[in-house]
């Protein structure tokens, strides 16, 4: 332990003088949580839409400011015919278009229903159909106001909807514990290639090698600092979510530090089989980034959910430690659930092997 602990105290001279590393470890955690958390939206707001009122009545003014009165819509445009709405379209100038037919006022003064069309741009398919749902619950909302004041017999039932763990549906809630996952993987591997791949480079680690220090003493001790910086990291990000963000906590601090942890020596032992495997400091670097960012962002569920995916893509996500890593986070803070015994097994059984890998490969590469 005494040898851990000098190579330990080595490597942390090595990152406090070492400024840009440093910042990359500490800054980059914090403007990425600030970046993502205000930037990815994964809610509607202000969708611009045209409205062509062939009825040209006091009902269907009245209409169209009802569905402007819940903020999701915003009625840039009021065409004369049904004519200029693909040329709206092409020229991006609104996602959607409302027809009101001709005759509206007076059939819903009959008591029968109107039909009002809705029209959206499809070459986005995910605003499209996030703006088609849109569309539709406001508009059925409108019509069931509009049957309150008209002749129209009440629904013979009615449902409402309650959201649990997360009833305002904000998206910072769920990118969050995301971005603790894609930070943690991408800078505990980068750092601990660089460190390693620059050792290399510079003929110190054969120098190390040459005392009585065995090759696990030195992957134990240049790792331990890097865990410490990790567990920073995490710390701030989810100091920065909880705080700026409002994400809840309904778990235990203590169920997500542990699995925190255990995603760590997954992340550096990632960063070690890459160091160990690479031959130089731009390649360890490179593969780092394009092993770790990539994959955590696109594959884990951080974005987009893994059911929605072909399923041998999804046989590939549940092979990695993000997407296991992922459902626990939002489980234990959003949900409140602090035991994961699958999930557990599956992180557990990553770390080893993975880092077992890099001590192997490390001992037989220098060797």
């Amino acid at each position: 332990m005494k040898r851990v602990r000098a190579l330990a105290a080595k490597e942390v001279l090595h990152i406090l003088r070492d400024p840009r590393s440093l910042a990359v470890a500490v800054l980059m955690p914090v403007v990425m949580v600030l970046l993502y958390g205000a930037v990815v939206d994964m809610e509607m707001h202000d969708l611009p839409v045209a409205v062509v009122d062939h009825d040209h009545s006091d009902r269907s003014r009245a209409f169209t400011r009802g569905l402007e009165a819940g903020g999701f819509i915003v009625e840039v445009a009021r065409l004369d015919d049904a004519a200029g709405i693909e040329p709206g379209f092409r020229q991006g100038r609104f996602l959607a278009a409302l027809v009101i037919p001709r005759g509206y006022a007076a059939t819903v003064a009959r008591g029968e229903p109107a039909n009002v069309q809705i029209l959206v741009d499809g070459s986005d398919a995910s605003t499209a159909a996030t703006a088609g749902n849109y569309l539709q619950a406001v508009v059925l909302r409108q019509a069931r106001s509009l049957a309150g004041e008209s002749a129209l017999p009440p629904p013979p039932f009615s449902t409402r909807t309650r959201v649990w763990f997360n009833p305002e549906l904000r998206s910072a809630h769920f990118v969050v514990p995301g971005l603790v996952a894609l930070v943690l993987m991408m800078i505990c591997a980068i750092l601990t290639s660089v460190a390693i791949a620059r050792e290399k480079e510079a003929g110190t680690l054969e120098q190390i090698l040459t005392t009585p220090i065995r090759p696990a003493q030195v992957i134990v001790g240049k790792i331990l600092p890097y865990v410490v910086l990790a567990a920073l990291d995490a710390g701030l990000i989810l100091a920065i979510g909880c705080l700026v963000f409002g994400v809840p906590m309904n778990g235990s601090w203590l169920a997500l530090a542990a699995y925190c942890l255990l995603f760590i020596l997954i992340a550096l032992g990632t960063g070690l089989l890459i160091s160990a495997l690479a031959g130089s400091l731009r390649v360890a670097m490179m593969a780092a980034v394009t092993v770790t960012m990539l994959p955590t962002m696109i594959l884990s569920g951080f974005l987009y959910p893994v059911e929605s995916m072909p399923a041998p893509l999804q046989v590939i996500c549940r092979l990695m430690p993000a997407t296991h890593f992922l459902e626990v986070l939002r489980g234990v803070m959003l949900r409140g659930e602090n035991w994961y015994p699958l999930q557990t097994a599956v992180l557990a059984a990553q770390a080893v092997v993975l880092l077992g890998a890099a001590i192997r490969s490390f001992r037989l590469r220098l060797e």
